[in-house]
């Protein structure tokens, strides 16, 4: 009797140490089902404005009139006071292009306006493409002088790029991701919570935009990333 009444002591204490040990567990269970969706997005951003580092200026002109061989002469003349301007301004031969002349027939064309008093259109092109920014800026100020040597421009264009912004993507991301975990830290802190580790970040979406309509030659440059972390108790 008394080794039976010893082992119900031991069983006893065994279940009761069981129940301890399930009631553990459970309450592990359940504090890891609450917290497990407990998370935080927040999102980062970087900026930066710079100037323009490469610039492509398209200079067009055109003449008019009947006699082609002259206008093919016409058009020569002013192309090379085009080039001696682009020389004088600091930019060298070797960052133009020129397209060849294209000629409008107007007597060609079924629907052409035969009122009139020339015949024929002839236009050229000369693209500058360069790293001289400054360089072009200038001269598209001064580009009148030309109109008043008698060079017909047709139409000045000219587009602004940021060439180097791979190198800085790095720098940027990992800017962004910083302010993201700066705005995590702060909600887990109101929150009276503890931040955890990053359980998805998103690629960040890069931006390259003329800071305003009057100056293209300077770029704003704008990343966002969103993260999620974890939060625990």
């Amino acid at each position: 009797r008394k080794g039976m009444k010893e082992n119900r002591i031991i069983s006893s204490a065994l279940i009761a140490v069981g129940i301890l040990c399930l009631g553990w567990f459970i309450k592990a269970g359940i504090d890891n089902f609450a917290n497990k969706d407990r998370r935080v997005t927040v999102k980062g951003l970087a900026e930066r404005e710079v100037p323009a580092d490469k610039v492509t200026w398209s200079i067009g002109t055109k003449v008019t009139g009947n006699d082609l061989p002259m206008l093919y002469e016409i058009i020569n003349i002013q192309t090379d006071k085009i080039k001696k301007f682009l020389r004088q301004n600091g930019l060298e031969e070797k960052a133009w292009t020129r397209a060849p002349p294209s000629i409008s027939d107007l007597e060609a064309r079924e629907w052409g306006d035969n009122s009139k008093n020339f015949r024929y259109i002839v236009t050229t092109t000369i693209t500058v493409a360069t790293s001289k920014v400054t360089e072009v800026n200038k001269a598209i100020f001064k580009q009148a002088e030309l109109l008043k040597q008698g060079v017909a421009i047709e139409n000045s264009h000219s587009d602004y790029e940021y060439a180097s912004f791979q190198q800085m993507k790095p720098e940027m991301m990992a800017e962004a991701i910083k302010n993201a975990q700066k705005t995590a830290e702060q909600f887990a802190e109101s929150s009276q919570s503890e931040l955890g580790q990053i359980q998805t970040a998103g690629q960040g979406q890069f931006e390259i935009e003329d800071r305003d309509q009057n100056t293209p030659y300077i770029k704003k440059l704008r990343v966002v990333t969103t993260l999620v972390y974890s939060l625990k108790d």
